[in-house]
């Protein structure tokens, strides 16, 4: 393990629980990462990921709370915090195909985002040939940044050499639009009650990194999306360790509680 004050920078990263009503209850999409990855191969993820220099452009077209606001709820300045809103709104719809935008004034208006056209722009917003301000903004859509809650931050372990500084947030599935196999980094997409998150990865039928299986109960907690909306979240940054516990190599939180580090 190398040493502290050799540790890499942690990379600005946004990742989404995108929930949708079940029963009485809900469902949060996770997807299978494909093995060849470099990062967390074969692990179930919420989609997300790095931060794009381009996220951060004032001219993207916005509604709801502003980038000061996401500031002060972020803990960050507010060229990041534009940057984190951009990039979980934007790699939700690479991963994905579920768009968190809507024409203005009227997010009532069903988006179809399952088109050759919208097709072209989910890769080329992949291979950074567009800009998701230039999306937005030719087809006359705003990001709705209101349909996005904070819900926390995770920094990876020091003595990792790929680490994130990861925001995590909420989002309900907006009304007539479904979750695609698209994006090519999974290689598994489903729903799932996120109350039988811990339990199957305790099983080991789903590997994940400790993150994901906390934040799915921590949402399981509140019950139903309405619960979820009323829940009050501080976010404070969450950065783990990595020690050997009773002789196995285990993910430590601050309070303590540890996880087995996934294989």
């Amino acid at each position: 393990m190398p040493e502290p004050s050799a540790a890499a920078v942690p990379r600005p990263a946004a990742t989404v629980m995108l929930l949708r009503p079940a029963g009485e209850g809900m469902e949060v999409l996770l997807m299978r990462r494909v093995r060849s990855m470099g990062f967390a191969p074969g692990a179930y993820v919420f989609p997300g990921g790095g931060v794009d220099a381009r996220d951060a452009d004032g001219d993207l077209p916005w509604t709801g709370p502003d980038p000061q606001e996401w500031a002060d709820v972020l803990g960050t300045d507010v060229r990041q915090a534009r940057a984190l809103v951009c990039a979980a709104v934007r790699e939700t719809f690479e991963e994905t195909g579920v768009l968190l935008a809507s024409e203005p004034g009227d997010e009532d208006v069903t988006l179809d985002t399952d088109s050759e056209e919208w097709e072209r722009d989910r890769v080329g917003l992949v291979d950074r040939s567009r800009s998701f301000t230039e999306v937005l903004s030719r087809r006359g859509l705003v990001l709705r940044s209101e349909w996005l809650r904070a819900w926390s931050r995770w920094i990876t372990p020091a003595v990792e050499k790929r680490r994130y500084d990861t925001w995590f947030f909420t989002a309900e599935l907006p009304p007539g639009q479904a979750s695609r196999d698209v994006g090519g980094e999974a290689d598994l997409t489903l729903w799932i009650d996120p109350a039988r998150v811990e339990g199957e990865w305790r099983a080991g039928r789903m590997p994940m990194l400790p993150p994901t299986v906390a934040n799915c109960v921590q949402v399981a907690e509140c019950g139903t999306l309405s619960g979820v909306r009323r829940e009050k979240r501080d976010i404070v940054a969450i950065e783990p360790e990595i020690r050997r516990v009773d002789g196995q190599v285990r993910v430590v939180l601050p309070d303590g509680i540890d996880y087995p580090l996934p294989g």
